[in-house]
């Protein structure tokens, strides 16, 4: 339907507080208005009118006015006593407490109520709320932006500075979850009382700097509309000028008249919904002056106060102001032409409503006007359901709409409060965040334009403690936050190769931590080798005994024919000494690059070359014993001795421990292996020794042999006999056993080449001293004491010893 008419018709009414602050606000709901109305092209041929009711925050003030609005009279309510025509819609910026109070009032009427506060989840609801649409952009991505900001500048320990009042609580808990997400601690929470909860709470000092409150240097401050201006002056009057202030919108203290030198908010980071310049608002607020507005009581105000006017008491007007005068020549903390996130929202309010009005137009709900009326009429409740389904962009390029479910959540813009020089308030934008970003980064920031609190000249820190460096922990402070912790050295072996890790990492096997413990080195493959000093010490101690071993023999071999080789089984004394040489050579395979041969042959060599030493040292013992008592009248004894029955032990206790070897080498022979343990920074090769089992046991056999020949021997200890070798087999017998009991345990708690070592010391120390104790005094006799070695002599000395003693 075409309206061909140009008729007046007064639609819009708006109800908020008006203060100097917010005085843009009123600007930018008349700069709508005169807008619309040129515009050919929306609501053509018809002039939309207004109203406007300031009210305060009391109980019965919000009422009254909504009774005015309403019916055009002050005493009787539910009476419509105005002639003219009812508001087509309310514009507000009431809180919920606020329209908690004159929603059921309006909905009385079913009286379309538009809001451009701030986003309010709990006004959403259609069954309490049907007549109430909002028109700001949501809040949800609110905490997330803020949190970001703190994971881009490290800050974990941040304190939260929230109003009372339901939108502030949700605020809390989801702050604190996407903090808790991110491993960011609140350091502390004040709740601050708002008008609209508590009617005293202008009257109450909210203590800003507390004990509990230093530590934390950022400070985020959530807050309503109604409560801006308390929390302000309660910072100011504190001069808490080394926090930084994180807010979710931009907002000024009321300082007017009190110009601070050391600015509290200079500094402040402010998140406010992303939107486009309204072209041409700079320039209507740069013309709007009291002269062209006289019935602007503000205007007037303003011109009087900053503009040096005088003022005509008798015809009320101004005079001699200072000439051209403009808003925009007043800094932005007595006038700011830049608009502002409520500015813009009664922008868009305007808009939405006069689109529905524009829908209502061309779908013919207006009805026609009576001859001579001078207003359209319709009902109020016609036009819910053009608000709600209103949807277009405004001359900036922004999408605007109603409806809850088809609003989008909002972008942010990341300014940056300067006011140095003092007095300067200004806001530089930094960066944005838009939720939108499905891939990359959400937040963009320009950190070198930044402009910190007064005294903070780089970027701040706020932490509870200090990162832990590399090479250290996080220890938990118990009874604490997360965030605050001691740093703990990394136990040895363990790497911590980032700042602030819980826990931290070990070195591979094949690797090994280095003095900071910061990273991981490659570790060196070592063994016992000749050329280091201990090889070199142990190999030229086996090779000189298997040489002395063998020029023992060499002597005995030479002097064969003597008594005293003759007298104790010269071939049991060249077994043992071949025997023993085989020892002292055997040593030689556990020094060197371990392999799979060399591994089986130092175990059953040892074993073997042993066992026919202590099974020689045995049949040595018991060829005495028979020696002795063939010399009583019997032939067993002597057959005995004849027939060299004693030899005979030596092939069947060897053929014993080779069956132990041969069943060890069957089920679980030794194997290379590697120790990465035993010393820091090195990989040592040893060989495993396989069956513990096997080894223990053919241990357990040799020693067996040993306690057997020691106790033999020490039983013939003090047989009477000429050349009677049985107190050196005792003695030697005494040393071997001594040497292989100390080495079980020493073995035991030796590591890597130690290890080895140890052994091999065991093996040349056992047999140098069957070597030593049975064949050093044997040698003396021989190459020093000749005399000794005739029967004859020995037997005269014997026999005139005797008869002196007698």
């Amino acid at each position: 339907m075409t309206i061909v008419w140009a008729l007046p018709l007064k639609f819009l009414c708006s109800l908020f507080r008006l203060t100097p602050n917010n005085y843009q606000n009123y600007l930018a709901f008349i700069f709508a208005i005169e807008e619309i109305n040129r515009n050919p092209h929306l609501l053509p041929n018809i002039s939309l009118g207004y109203e406007f009711h300031s009210f305060l925050y009391t109980h019965w003030r919000i009422l009254e006015n909504s009774f005015i609005l309403l019916t055009g009279q002050h005493k009787t309510p539910n009476y419509m006593c105005r002639t003219e025509s009812k508001c087509a819609a309310v514009l507000t910026e009431l809180s919920w407490g606020t329209s908690a109070q004159i929603g059921p009032l309006m909905e009385l009427y079913k009286f379309p109520q538009v809001t451009f506060g701030s986003f309010d989840p709990t006004l959403t609801d259609n069954g309490q709320y049907p007549s109430l649409h909002q028109v700001a952009p949501k809040d949800t991505y609110l905490p997330l932006a803020m949190v970001s900001l703190m994971v881009h500048f490290h800050w974990t320990w941040v304190g939260l500075l929230i109003t009372e009042g339901h939108k502030g609580l949700q605020f809390l808990a989801d702050i604190r979850a996407e903090m808790d997400t991110n491993r960011i601690c609140v350091a502390f929470v004040k709740m601050l009382s708002t008008v609209a909860v508590s009617y005293m709470s202008a009257m109450k000092k909210h203590d800003i700097l507390t004990a509990d409150t230093i530590s934390a240097n950022v400070v985020v401050i959530y807050y309503d509309t109604d409560s801006a201006n308390d929390v302000n002056y309660n910072i100011a009057q504190n001069l808490v000028t080394w926090k930084i202030w994180v807010s979710n919108s931009r907002w000024h203290a009321d300082l007017t008249g009190r110009e601070f030198i050391l600015d509290p908010f200079h500094g402040l980071l402010v998140f406010a919904h992303h939107h486009e310049e309204i072209s041409g608002f700079k320039s209507f607020v740069q013309a709007a002056t009291p002269f062209k507005y006289p019935e602007d009581t503000y205007l007037f105000m303003y011109w009087f106060k900053n503009f040096d006017c005088s003022f005509s008491e008798s015809d009320c007007t101004l005079k001699n102001c200072i000439p051209n005068a403009s808003l925009a020549w007043l800094p932005p903390n007595r006038f700011d032409t830049v608009m502002s996130d409520r500015s813009y929202n009664i922008y868009n309010a305007v808009y939405a409503v006069a689109h529905a009005l524009h829908e209502m137009v061309f779908e013919g709900v207006l009805a026609h006007p009576r001859r001579n009326a001078k207003l359209m009429m319709f009902f109020p409740w016609q036009l819910h359901r053009f608000l709600k389904n209103v949807q277009f962009n405004n001359r900036a390029g922004d999408t605007v709409n109603i409806d809850d479910r088809r609003k989008l959540d909002s972008q942010y813009n990341i300014l940056n409060f300067w006011n140095f020089p003092e007095g300067l308030r200004l806001m530089a934008k930094l960066g944005t965040f838009s939720s939108h970003t499905s891939h990359g980064q959400k937040m963009t920031l320009s950190e070198d334009i930044i402009e910190w609190a007064t005294g903070v000249t780089k970027t701040p820190r706020s932490v509870c403690s200090e990162n832990c460096n590399p090479g250290f922990r996080k220890s938990p402070q118990e009874g604490k936050a997360p965030c605050c912790f001691d740093c703990t050295a990394c136990p040895e072996n363990e790497i911590a190769n980032d700042s602030n890790v819980e826990q931290c990492a070990k070195c591979p096997d094949h690797q090994y931590a280095n003095i900071q413990r910061n990273y991981c080195l490659e570790k060196t493959v070592t063994f016992l080798v000749y050329e280091e000093p201990l090889g070199k010490a142990l190999a030229g101690a086996a090779l000189s005994l298997s040489v002395l071993s063998a020029a023992v023999l060499g002597l005995f071999v030479k002097h064969r024919d003597i008594p005293i080789v003759k007298a104790n089984n010269r071939a049991l004394s060249y077994t043992l000494l071949i025997s023993l040489t085989c020892c002292f050579l055997c040593s030689l395979l556990f020094i060197g690059r371990p392999n799979t041969a060399s591994c089986i042959l130092q175990q059953t060599t040892f074993a073997v070359v042993f066992t026919v030493a202590v099974s020689t040292v045995l049949a040595k013992t018991i060829t005495v014993v028979l020696a002795f008592k063939a010399t009583v009248p019997g032939k067993r004894m002597r057959q005995l001795l004849e027939s060299g029955a004693p030899n005979s032990i030596i092939p069947i206790c060897t053929l014993i421990q080779l069956t132990l070897c041969g069943v060890w080498m069957g089920t679980n022979p030794p194997y290379i292996d590697t120790d990465a343990h035993s010393e820091h920074g090195h990989i040592i090769i040893i060989c495993n020794k396989g069956s513990l089992t096997a080894f223990y046991c053919v241990l357990g056999y040799l020693g067996s042999l040993a306690l057997v020949s020691f106790t033999v021997a020490f039983l013939a200890r003090n047989l009477p006999d000429t050349f009677n070798e049985a107190k050196f087999l005792t003695f030697s017998m005494l040393v071997f056993c001594s040497v292989w009991v100390t080495f079980l345990p020493v073995y035991h708690s030796s590591k890597g080449k130690a290890m080895v070592a140890m052994e091999i010391f065991s093996i040349l120390a056992s047999s140098a001293g069957l070597l030593g104790c049975i064949f050093v005094p044997k040698c003396y006799n021989i190459l020093l004491r000749p005399e000794n070695n005739s029967l004859p002599d020995l037997k005269g000395r014997t026999h005139s010893g005797r008869k002196k003693l007698s």
